[in-house]
């Protein structure tokens, strides 16, 4: 990345959700200035930190329409076969699932990993173990999404809480149609992003690889096992 779009990430406006965890900041520093300078100092990192963290950046997704773009920005940290939530009704055959893990260091905004249309939205709550770990994707607090291709195939994206995420936001609804690349949800303060892929379609990307959400391909809707 050149300095000049890692200068552009660091830099991009907040998403609407961060700025009432700026406000705070921003307030505790202004009491800060009647009471402790430490106070200013701690008011200032909050408000800087969440500025960061809830930066919305633009991306561009690829044009062609027959990929699958990552969900989230992230390192892949599992790649396997999976039956996608059961709430989702996609049935119990596995398929490839991709999972995307979030440090609190990266971009939190879920973007849409193709066109289609958002068939069933389910919210299950649960615990809050390191999303990292693989039992993550079954014992998390979770919002699952299917969404259904303009040829018939369905693939699913989950947004799982973390360690220290407590809240899942989703700003889809069900009935909604998606561009690829397009936002949908937010998941504050460190979290994973499981995408189930279409059945016959398999990833193209590899253990430890950095996404990047709206714009890293993740795999080729033609490209069948």
């Amino acid at each position: 990345m050149s300095l000049v779009a890692s200068f552009r990430l660091v830099m991009a406006p907040p998403h609407r959700a961060g700025w009432p965890f700026i406000g705070v900041g921003a307030a505790v520093a202004v009491i800060g200035l009647f009471v402790s300078p430490w106070l200013v100092g701690l008011g200032l990192a909050a408000a800087a930190f969440c500025l960061y963290f809830f930066r919305d950046p633009e991306r561009v997704p690829p044009r062609r329409q027959d990929v699958i773009i990552a969900p989230a920005d992230g390192h892949v940290t599992l790649i396997d076969q999976a039956i996608p939530p059961a709430e989702l009704g996609l049935g119990d055959t596995p398929r490839h699932r991709v999972a995307i893990f979030l440090s609190v260091l990266d971009v939190h905004i879920n973007r849409a990993p193709v066109a289609g249309t958002v068939t069933r939205i389910a919210y299950r709550h649960g615990k809050f173990l390191n999303a990292s770990l693989d039992k993550a994707s079954e014992d998390n607090e979770r919002n699952a999404l299917a969404i259904r291709l303009d040829d018939g195939r369905d693939l699913a994206v989950v947004q799982i809480a973390g360690l220290i995420a407590r809240r899942i936001l989703c700003f889809a609804a069900q009935g909604d149609v998606l561009a690829a690349g397009e936002r949908f949800g937010l998941i504050r303060f460190g979290s994973r992003t499981d995408l189930y892929l279409p059945h016959g379609v398999h990833p193209l990307v590899e253990l430890g690889q950095t996404m990047v959400g709206g714009e890293t391909v993740i795999a080729h809707l033609g490209a069948a096992e």
